[in-house]
């Protein structure tokens, strides 16, 4: 190709309005081999990303007020916002006073942190949006991106050892020592995490489609279709896989308590139950629209699925999923409850924006019942005021020795 039409092309690709349609001769694949157009992105002689965009037709009526934040942005920024908020006060409430307890613990610590990551990772991904992605390098382009996957795996993972763990535990149930039993559950959270970065990570370290415009995806233009199907079918085995052993638990909990023909049991059986459908129900209604998407994103031609342009819906229905399950947690467990509340007087009284008789602080979690258990407003009312009835000294000593605590 003669060198006039080279840099013609070349000050087309970076002077392209971003109004502007599909121009087939911005194609980089015209513009030699894909050795040359990784050399040519790598020197940045070229935006590779605005020719992904272009090329998968994400460009096509696109228009200066799609720019900024705009009010449905700025609305789904101050949810990110409240979801890193609310996962992070449940965090540190796990991490400050159930950190000793039972192995259940690191597993919802698990969780509420991939769900934090969601949050900010959200967040990321609408800040540098807009026009600002066309001023991403790519392997800022991958990290923006792959943040997301890393805290869904994480998620899904720490769902999985969740299960696997209360499923052994009732079929086998073997006698161990809860200090060594919650050693060896972090080290298999530690694992799943670095399991989680690695499959995040796997576009940024090779596996994408740059300069491979035919195999690249259209909601994610740098993303290799054949790894968007990989992270789609694992996530939904994995999935399938916490549903049916779940199903299990259940099972083998109500055989149990028809045995022990006792009211408790079929108490807890139910409230098990309900716990399930309820973490599994907001995992699936929040993630299966945007599952759906990309396997329709990986079987469709490039170009003629204009339908899959648009992929904030589904992400932000995702998203949601992170603010779900702290208030699941907190909903359907009184220790998390209590902890959650601790932690909440504390910074208040600290703060000087109440007495400490004025709030309940709870000095014996770590002797609280188990995550089944649950607690009616009523009975919390009774609680705080049967304990202090009226700031007083006693109170003063309770807050500030519960407060201050080694963390």
């Amino acid at each position: 190709m003669d060198t006039p039409v080279l840099s013609w092309l070349l000050n087309r690709s970076l002077l392209l309005p971003l109004d502007s349609a599909q121009h087939p001769e911005l194609r980089l694949d015209l513009l030699g081999t894909k050795a040359s157009c990784l050399q040519l992105a790598a020197t940045r002689n070229v935006n590779i990303i605005l020719q992904h965009y272009n090329f998968s037709g994400k460009l096509t009526n696109r228009h200066s007020g799609d720019e900024g934040m705009g009010l449905l942005r700025t609305a789904f920024a101050v949810i990110s916002c409240i979801i890193i908020l609310e996962n992070l006060l449940v965090l540190l409430a796990v991490l400050r006073c159930l950190r000793g307890r039972r192995w259940v613990y690191s597993c919802i610590a698990s969780i509420t942190l991939s769900d934090l990551l969601a949050g900010i990772a959200y967040l990321c991904n609408l800040c540098l949006s807009g026009s600002k992605t066309f001023q991403l390098s790519p392997q800022l382009w991958f990290l923006r991106e792959g943040i997301l996957f890393i805290a869904l795996a994480a998620s899904t993972f720490s769902l999985l050892v969740t299960a696997i763990e209360r499923y052994s535990a009732m079929v086998r149930p073997i006698a161990e020592n809860e200090a060594s039993k919650t050693l060896r559950l972090r080290g298999l959270i530690v694992s799943c995490w670095l399991l989680a970065l690695v499959i995040g990570l796997l576009p940024l370290l090779g596996w994408n489609c740059l300069c491979d415009f035919q195999a690249c995806s259209v909601l994610l233009p740098l993303y290799s279709k054949d790894y968007i199907l990989f992270s789609v079918v694992m996530f939904s085995i994995i999935l399938l896989g916490i549903i049916g052993l779940y199903i299990s638990i259940f099972h083998l909990v109500q055989a149990s308590s028809r045995q022990s023909s006792s009211r408790h049991g079929r108490r807890r059986s139910l409230r098990l139950l309900k716990t399930v459908l309820m973490i599994l129900g907001a995992f699936i209604l929040c993630w299966s629209p945007l599952f759906v998407l990309l396997l329709f994103d990986v079987f469709c031609e490039t170009g003629a699925c204009a339908h899959l342009h648009n992929l904030d819906w589904t992400l932000a229905l995702a998203l949601l999923n992170s603010g779900v399950n702290p208030v699941i947690y907190s909903l359907r467990s009184v220790e998390v409850r209590r902890a959650v509340g601790s932690l909440l007087c504390c910074c208040c009284v600290k703060a000087g924006l109440c007495k400490p008789g004025s709030c309940l602080v709870i000095s014996d979690i770590n002797s609280g019942s188990s995550t089944e258990s649950s607690l009616s407003p009523k009975h919390w009312e009774l609680i705080y005021k049967t304990l202090w009835p009226s700031p007083s000294a006693g109170a003063e000593r309770a807050a500030h020795l519960f407060c201050n605590k080694s963390r």
